[in-house]
């Protein structure tokens, strides 16, 4: 298969449509994604078959059991280049697309690929999540928040839950070591308000490591001490 067609069947086999249109706007995103990387790290991935793979159906995969679809608020927290919100916005043209990232580079990067594909519906922000998680317009306003290995899962909960509503869903896709780091987050969880709903084994084309992702869901309203100020998740998660 060439790796437009292990990108279509990828995104099939998650029982999403795979228009031509779809695929194209996936193929340029590449483009502007290399284009960018000379003059800023945004990724250590450039050739074309392992990002369709490791990066866009690695993101793609978050709509495994139906939590993300069409026409719900998602923010995708300390988003980078774009993983996972935009793929899934790619491939959900309805979603309602929140981006924040604490680096206005990567957030300008994200501006450029929108226009570039012509994408309506997202919002983009630049800064902390430790301060939008406070901010009376975004706290606890999204039906699910998403990261992607941006740091360890309590402090990653710190961060993100605080967005959910109550009700809503916490969709963190991890590596190989989830079931060491949900032990880890116990504490965590019981404090945000969140219980643990499923974990998700993802396999990906050509990859022998198996991806995860961990669903949590929200079930009462985060106390309004969290997230603690910039820094102090990651010295000291809650335990």
């Amino acid at each position: 298969m060439n790796n437009l067609e292990v990108l279509k069947t990828g995104i099939e086999g998650f029982g999403l449509e795979a228009t031509d249109e779809k695929l194209q706007q996936l193929k340029k995103y590449r483009e502007i994604l290399v284009e960018w990387n000379k003059v800023m790290n945004l990724t250590g991935i450039e050739e074309e078959r392992e990002v369709y793979i490791k990066h866009f159906l690695d993101s793609i995969s978050a709509v495994t059991n139906n939590y993300i679809n069409d026409n719900i608020s998602l923010i995708d927290v300390g988003t980078g280049a774009g993983f996972p919100g935009m793929p899934l916005k790619i491939c959900l043209e309805n979603l309602n697309l929140t981006l924040l990232d604490s680096l206005n580079k990567r957030i300008n990067f994200l501006q450029e690929v929108a226009n570039e594909l012509n994408l309506q519906g997202i919002e983009f922000i630049h800064g902390r999540a430790e301060d939008f998680g406070k901010s009376e317009e975004y706290r606890e306003q999204f039906d699910v928040a998403t990261a992607r290995a941006v740091a360890g899962l309590p402090i990653l909960m710190e961060f993100c839950v605080p967005f959910v509503k109550v009700g809503g869903y916490f969709i963190c896709l991890k590596g190989p070591n989830a079931n060491l780091e949900l032990e880890e987050s116990k504490a965590a969880m019981e404090v945000l308000g969140i219980e643990f709903v499923e974990k998700i084994d993802i396999q990906l084309p050509d990859l022998e490591l198996n991806h995860n992702i961990l669903v949590f869901k929200k079930v009462k309203n985060t106390p309004s001490k969290y997230p603690r100020k910039a820094g102090k998740p990651s010295k000291n998660p809650i335990k």
